[in-house]
């Protein structure tokens, strides 16, 4: 078969590909999107107002790109070992997040549910939920939080990781930066009224 009759076909494959990259981003109904898979609109840092529209933080530590939201391990040279990534908005009504995670190979981050956090790791080497039968080491994984009358239930994959972990009137979400590679994806909320 000759390039040019090739061509056809990898366009639509191109296409396709393109569409259905696209389409992972919307968020499931009834909920909003915190990240639009593109770049940090929406999110900042304690000392920097607003990240829109940049698709690297100052620091390097957090990036966005095709779909994913990276948290990347520290450079030292490059500003501090922890670091906090914050939505612009605050979440004072009952709301459900859901969200993929991905870690390296002992990747400790974390997830801020109104400034509580809920560890997220490479959860079988680095704890704290070592005993979980679902996660899967260095594959996607789901966290979904539910959050009613100031208590969060959490699990990931269906396993309980937090019954109930209290939580102030209101705040915003954040990601955490602290060792290895974790990477974050489709992280949506629905607020019950």
């Amino acid at each position: 078969m000759k390039l040019a009759q090739l061509l056809p076909a990898l366009a639509l494959l191109l296409t396709t590909t393109l569409a259905v990259r696209a389409d992972d981003r919307k968020p499931e109904a009834g909920f909003t999107s915190l990240f639009n898979g593109q770049d940090l609109t929406g999110w900042h840092y304690k000392d920097e107002p607003d990240l829109a529209g940049k698709t690297d933080a100052t620091d390097g530590r957090y990036t966005a790109k095709d779909g994913v939201l990276t948290v990347n391990p520290r450079d030292d040279a490059k500003g501090p070992h922890l670091r906090q990534l914050w939505t612009l908005r605050e979440f004072p009504k009952d709301f459900v997040l859901k969200l993929e995670f991905r870690a390296s190979v002992d990747a400790d981050s974390g997830i801020f549910l109104r400034v509580p956090q809920l560890q997220c790791r490479d959860y079988l080497v680095a704890g704290p939920y070592k005993e979980l039968k679902a996660y899967k080491a260095q594959d996607w994984n789901v966290i979904i939080v539910t959050v009613k009358d100031g208590v969060a239930h959490c699990t990931c994959n269906g396993e309980v990781l937090e019954a109930a972990l209290k939580l102030p009137a209101t705040g915003p979400i954040g990601l955490e930066a602290d060792r290895g590679t974790m990477e974050y994806r489709h992280i949506q909320i629905q607020e019950v009224p």
